[in-house]
């Protein structure tokens, strides 16, 4: 089976994406603490983890909503139907974003220092939760997707 031009780059994409993760994650655990006496660690390169996270999100949002306006309107000439459920897709996802926005926690957090104060807001807090829970629900999905496939071929065989 060949391997199409989509799934090299889309593999390259996801290897490329993980080491530069690894990395940044071997620079935030390695990399020290501020000031190792204290009882609340604060590591040297946070500022680097939250800057990767922060723009594979905004890169991963951008892609999400690209493809699925252009897959949209590719299916709508060739296959009205596909295109109507790919946007049902779209609508469902965004519905979650809201739910699970609604659903977070507005508690404010103890504990922090005065730096981090000023993202210790309700809508902060309601974000971080929102994004916890969509990330929680959307590996339940894939996982649920990858089990069903499987037994999906087991059964078809």
């Amino acid at each position: 089976m060949a391997v199409t031009k989509i799934r090299k780059m889309s593999s390259w994409t996801l290897l490329i994406v993980s080491l530069i993760s690894l990395v940044v994650l071997g620079l935030f655990f390695g990399g020290g603490v501020s000031n190792p006496g204290e009882e609340m660690k604060e590591y040297v390169n946070t500022g680097l983890l939250i800057n990767w996270t922060t723009g594979l999100f905004f890169i991963t949002i951008a892609c999400m909503v690209l493809f699925a306006i252009w897959q949209f309107v590719t299916l709508l000439t060739s296959n009205p139907k596909a295109a109507v459920t790919s946007l049902i897709v779209a609508v469902a996802f965004i519905a979650m974003l809201f739910i699970t926005y609604s659903i977070g926690d507005a508690t404010p957090l103890g504990g922090m220092n005065a730096d981090s104060q000023k993202y210790n807001t309700a809508g902060w807090l309601k974000i971080t939760d929102m994004w916890i829970w969509s990330t929680t629900i959307l590996l339940v999905l894939i996982v649920a997707c990858v089990v069903w496939g499987s037994v999906k071929r087991m059964i078809s065989k």
